[in-house]
């Protein structure tokens, strides 16, 4: 069954979700072995669970696409959910990347 417009666009958004949060990870795993500090230990486990997170819900979209694409009221709730969550991680990774 194909995707239709609004959830293909989630499915998009929660993977830019991800190439967004790979080098998050990265510069937060290595802040942490310099400082240790619980707050940058925090930012790595935020970032980790948003990546396990984001890679669940790729595979979701594909594995059981007949759910999603049923109701274009949820396709609307998911697509929104992903937009914010873009946001979100773009202004951290902006901050944290500068």
């Amino acid at each position: 069954m194909a995707m239709g417009t609004l959830i293909t666009a989630a499915v998009v958004l929660a993977g830019l979700n991800t190439l967004l949060l790979l080098p998050l990870v990265g510069v937060w795993v290595r802040n942490y072995s310099t400082f240790g500090t619980g707050l940058v230990g925090g930012l790595v486990l935020f970032a980790v669970a948003m990546l396990a997170e984001n890679a669940m819900a790729i595979y979701f979209f594909f594995s059981m696409a007949s759910f999603y694409s049923g109701d274009p009221g949820v396709q609307q709730v998911v697509l929104i959910l992903r937009g914010l969550q873009f946001v979100a991680i773009a202004a951290l990774s902006y901050t944290t990347l500068r």
